[in-house]
């Protein structure tokens, strides 16, 4: 396995990591902790597949249109999270957001709705490279690339928890390797797109 196919599968490997880490997280938590794990978990899991290599997995075309459903979905319940008409504004929702109407995009992207000469064809990965819109695609990599030195420069100075050990599935800075991690493992779908 080598170039892109073995891209695809680190990032298989990368997000189905992160998205199991994220289940382990949703069932130590509570509240709004353990709803925003569920989401991650099926960002990570969505990614997962997404860039499964259309060489060894290849993807009917209404694989595509079943991905932009079910994220058109999850970016539907991140906004009622936010209800900015409520008076509500909860960052990480707003992220959820953003990566919601990101993999739609991509997912969109790759049924070849966009497609020109370059343009996706049946059974290609995200991570075999599809054809987007470029400047939705650059405004997407520039929040990815913000997000992702934001969260990398507040992963630097985790203290220990004040109130003693906690369960490993629920520290912090794990929390926040895992939302790099997922960041990171976008910004390189959004590159191939």
């Amino acid at each position: 396995m080598h170039g892109p196919s073995m891209a695809g599968w680190l990032l298989v490997v990368l997000c189905a990591a992160a998205g199991t880490y994220c289940l382990l997280r949703r069932h130590g938590c509570a509240g709004e902790d353990r709803r925003a794990a569920g989401g991650e978990a099926l960002m990570a899991f969505g990614m997962a597949v997404m860039a499964l290599p259309a060489a060894v997995v290849a993807q009917p075309q209404w694989a595509w249109l079943v991905y932009a459903v079910v994220f058109g979905a999850a970016a539907v319940r991140a906004l009622w999270a936010v209800r900015p008409w409520a008076g509500r504004h909860l960052p990480h929702h707003l992220h959820h957001l953003m990566g919601s109407l990101a993999m739609v995009y991509m997912a969109v992207a790759m049924t070849g709705t966009w497609s020109g000469a370059g343009g996706a064809h049946v059974g290609h990965s995200v991570a075999s490279g599809a054809s987007g819109i470029p400047l939705l695609t650059g405004v997407l990599l520039l929040y990815y690339s913000g997000y992702v030195l934001r969260t990398g420069s507040r992963l630097v100075p985790v203290a220990a928890h004040p109130g003693g050990a906690l369960a490993w599935s629920v520290r912090p800075e794990l929390a926040l390797a895992c939302r790099l991690s997922m960041g990171m493992a976008m910004l390189a779908m959004l590159f191939t797109l």
